[in-house]
């Protein structure tokens, strides 16, 4: 028996950074970049917001999908996945705004200046914060706006230019708003921006209510975009680039003055499959145990024993001494009552032993969520039968 919980699939992703692309986009490509969910509190409750009732509106920070009290936790998880820079977001980080600069300024201190720091933000704060984010070590900037009423950041967004913060707009591309966001492409010209970056528009558990609401449906089975928001974006995007090609727009043959800045499209597919999963790979690799093998799809997967921990440590010398694996090579795991080896042995000893013996597949995160559990034996029963059914 066996229980399965799959992760996003897609057969590959050809999509390397473009020459062009913010820093921050290329190092969240890598799956180099830490998430920093810096609170849950937001000003706005945007219909399309993807945020979980676990993390909206409430005001707990994460580093992935750790769970931290502070910030020494913060620097902890970094490590884990060997990060290079952190993206940070929410809510909103300006309803916490000094935990938000204690952040930038403790990050940057224990890693370095070369370590990227990127923000999101919808809040057109007072144009004079913006140097207090760049001596405390901000690198980058995202403004969402909020009803696309671009006029209210203008003079924020100049400000943080100034300070020499690296400064762009990132929405979400809204199927329904095309003559709107038409029209924010020539609005941006005058702005001191670097970049807008375009996702798709993501269907999720905490917007599906909204989303049915304004007609909106997944695009694909494989996807949690919503349908004609990836086509949109396409075509700002094509617009954007023929621009600066001096070339004619595919659409309406019309040959424009380029914009001025570069835009930039992220599918919802990429972001699950390709940023989480290359995050995945990045901290499995970083602290993947001698008893575990890192697998394609960037999980780790082991052989378990079930044991009262009473009787933990005498399984585990009978294992070592019939087998001859070093108990180095064995962990014991008091939450689940287990002991996790290598899973040629738990294969080799399942039908020699009258214990549960199974294979187990974790994501590489600090709760390491179990996908995959597959009973190697006939001896699960009771309390260990509960956890394959």
């Amino acid at each position: 028996m066996s229980v399965t919980l799959s992760l996003p699939q897609v057969p590959e992703l050809h999509e390397p950074p473009e020459e062009a692309d913010a820093e921050g986009c290329i190092q969240c490509q890598m799956g180099s970049k830490l998430v920093l969910f810096i609170t849950g509190n937001c000003h706005w409750r945007c219909d399309y917001c993807p945020l979980s009732e676990t993390r909206r509106d409430i005001d707990h920070m994460f580093a992935n999908e750790r769970r931290c009290e502070s910030f020494d936790e913060v620097i902890e998880e970094a490590r884990a996945m060997r990060a290079t820079g952190a993206g940070i977001t929410g809510g909103d980080p300006l309803m916490a705004r000094e935990r938000t600069l204690e952040g930038i300024r403790r990050l940057k201190a224990e890693f370095g200046t070369q370590f990227h720091l990127h923000m999101y933000t919808s809040i057109p704060f007072r144009p004079e914060w913006a140097s207090e984010f760049a001596e405390a070590g901000l690198d980058e900037i995202r403004f969402h706006f909020l009803d696309l009423a671009a006029e209210e950041y203008r003079e924020t967004i100049a400000a943080c230019s100034e300070s020499g913060i690296l400064t762009g707009v990132e929405l979400p591309c809204e199927p329904d708003k095309e003559s709107e966001l038409l029209e924010l492409l020539d609005a941006l010209r005058g702005y001191d921006i670097d970049f807008l970056n375009l996702n798709e528009l993501e269907i999720t558990v905490g917007n599906i209510d909204n989303m049915e609401l304004r007609g909106f449906n997944l695009s694909t089975e494989i996807t949690a975009g919503a349908a004609g928001s990836a086509e949109l974006a396409l075509t700002l995007r094509n617009r954007v680039m023929a621009a600066s090609n001096g070339l004619p727009d595919p659409i309406d043959g019309e040959t424009r003055e380029p914009y001025g800045y570069h835009l930039k499209f992220c599918t919802a597919v990429y972001k699950d499959a390709g940023q989480l999963r290359r995050r995945f790979q990045r901290r499995g690799e970083a602290t993947i145990a001698p008893h575990e093998t890192l697998t394609d799809d960037s999980t780790l997967m082991f052989g378990a024993v079930y044991s009262s921990e009473e009787d933990q440590e005498s399984w585990r010398g009978e294992i070592a001494e019939q087998t001859g694996l070093p108990q180095r090579f064995m962990l014991w795991d008091p939450e689940n009552h287990r002991i996790e080896l290598p899973l040629v042995v738990a294969e080799t000893i399942a039908e020699h032993v009258d214990a549960p013996v199974a294979m187990v597949e974790v994501t590489p995160t600090f709760e390491r969520m179990e996908v995959t559990v597959v009973w190697l034996n006939d001896q699960a029963s009771g309390e260990h039968s509960s956890l394959g059914s």
